[in-house]
């Protein structure tokens, strides 16, 4: 070019190198997308296994509650009482002399029926 010394043309590289470059760069590329799927896969079996702890602590305490109904069980049972009214529920077993008692539940009168609203309406002129 005329006049500008300092502007060189940019010299084109030879084709063995770009095709070195475009072949690292498709390499590094493949590896970040290999990396990217470890991750991934991590997160996802670190989510599954925060779910089976929920669960886990879940079922716990679910365990730790039917424990603590077994044992104040047992605490009755461990009185004469208890065993008593174990025999008593589990075989139907009475004592001599006692006899069935039952209870019927008093019968519910229905309310009356509403009145119409023009016989309301009747009644408030008082007819």
């Amino acid at each position: 070019m005329c006049g500008n010394s300092w502007y060189t043309a940019p010299m084109r590289r030879p084709t063995r190198n770009r095709l070195r470059e475009f072949l690292i760069a498709g390499i590094l590329a493949l590896v970040i997308v290999w990396l990217l799927s470890l991750i991934w896969s991590i997160a996802r079996k670190e989510e599954i296994a925060r779910n089976a702890v929920k669960e886990t602590k879940a079922e716990l305490a679910l365990l730790n509650e039917r424990r603590e109904v077994l044992e104040a069980n047992l605490a009755e049972l461990a009185t004469p009482r208890g065993q008593e009214a174990s025999l008593r529920q589990t075989f139907g077993v009475a004592k001599p002399g006692e006899e069935v008692i039952i209870v019927v539940p008093e019968k519910e009168t229905p309310p009356p029926p509403a009145l119409p609203w023009w016989r309301k309406v009747l009644n408030l002129i008082g007819l």
